[in-house]
């Protein structure tokens, strides 16, 4: 099958955590035998962004991981498009432009395609809803929403059963447990500060947790403002900016444990939708501790894949335990890397996406009577 997925951006991943999943489930598509192209805009705000920070040298990690990965840059969309028609399936990701997404849908109505899929990644269904009801998806045959929560909105939308559930999961051909064991120290947090949609429990269940139990606390991320390197600075945490995802698995590696803290809108108007840092830390076989979120589709085994702690003094006993019981470590470890082998990999997603794109195409009852 010829697939083709318009990202944002497929080389950086500076803030942009739906290229994670993207390049492990295209690559497992192409291992699958099918020919695939990305698509992504010249001047996307996420390779510019790192371009700024980092040059062409931050662009290192993706390729030497994700050789065989390169995607089309386009500077109009009607081109682009164009160049697509020839593609069995196409995907386009909800951060691109209106425009874009209209010009799909319109080319499928012309007969381009044979499945046109919108794949949504984000809260603003919720947190936006006008920005998201902007995009003209009557041409699309279905909707992949990352979360139950999610596909919810949209069957409320009247998409009925044309929108499907497709969880993010973990590359394990890049997220797996080092090969060789090495020590590990303290505690390491990967992720964005963005825009302080969870500072309060970032500092509730992550610094000062941390800080207590006397734990060093390594933070990689971006959009880190002055008020929050001074804030991170007073509990003695230690900031080294941006960290390429493919250089995760390492960082993983070097220490004793890790903390999920999601933001707000996953807690309170999105419940179930873990961050892909919850898959990509279990396949990496490194303990994790969770702050409050529902795991409502049930996805993994809360207090054996990962430990819950609902308040800070919680968060303080966790990390006492990690710190001081090797048989918890070892335990958690083993069911984490169990649950994701099982359920949660790329490879999984692929699967389940061929098997979304045979429903849409299966006859309806109605066409096999006529």
């Amino acid at each position: 099958m010829r697939i083709a997925y318009f990202t944002h951006s497929l080389a950086a991943c500076w803030n942009h955590g739906n290229a994670h999943f993207l390049r492990g489930v295209l690559r497992e598509l192409i291992r699958r035998g099918h020919e695939v192209q990305s698509f992504e805009p010249r001047g996307a705000w996420s390779l510019a962004n790192l371009l700024r920070d980092h040059g062409e040298a931050g662009l290192a990690p993706f390729r030497a991981a994700y050789p065989e990965l390169q995607a089309e840059i386009y500077d109009a969309i009607e081109p682009a498009v164009e160049c697509a028609a020839r593609a069995d399936l196409v995907i386009v990701h909800e951060w691109n432009a209106p425009a874009l997404v209209a010009a799909l849908g319109a080319a499928r109505k012309r007969g381009a395609f044979d499945t046109l899929l919108f794949h949504d990644t984000h809260h603003r269904a919720v947190s936006e809803p006008e920005t998201m009801r902007r995009f003209d998806l009557s041409g699309y045959d279905g909707v992949l929403a990352f979360g139950e929560a999610l596909a919810a909105v949209y069957r409320d939308w009247g998409w009925g059963d044309r929108v499907f559930v497709w969880h993010e999961a973990a590359d394990i051909r890049l997220f797996h447990p080092p090969i060789v064991e090495g020590p590990r120290q303290g505690l390491v947090w990967i992720g964005n500060w963005g825009d302080d949609e969870r500072g309060a429990e970032l500092e509730s269940f992550l610094f000062g947790p941390a800080q207590a139990v006397g734990l060093p606390l390594d933070v990689y991320g971006v959009r880190y403002p002055e008020a929050a390197l001074a804030t991170l600075a007073r509990y003695g945490a230690r900031y080294h900016g941006w960290a390429a995802n493919a250089a995760a698995p390492a960082l993983f590696a070097r220490h004793s444990a890790t903390v999920h803290v999601p933001r707000r809108f996953y807690v309170e108007r999105l419940p179930g939708i873990p961050t892909i840092r919850v898959f990509e830390a279990l396949a990496c076989g490194i303990p994790l501790v969770c702050s409050p979120w529902e795991d409502a589709e049930r996805l993994f085994r809360p207090g054996m894949d990962y430990l819950v702690a609902r308040s800070g003094a919680e968060m303080e006993r966790a990390l006492r335990a990690l710190r001081d019981d090797a048989e918890l470590r070892r335990n958690l470890v083993q069911n984490g890397l169990a649950v994701i082998r099982a359920r949660h990999t790329c490879g999984h997603r692929a699967e389940e996406l061929l098997r979304v794109v045979q429903r849409l195409r299966a006859p309806t009852l109605q066409e096999r009577c006529a």
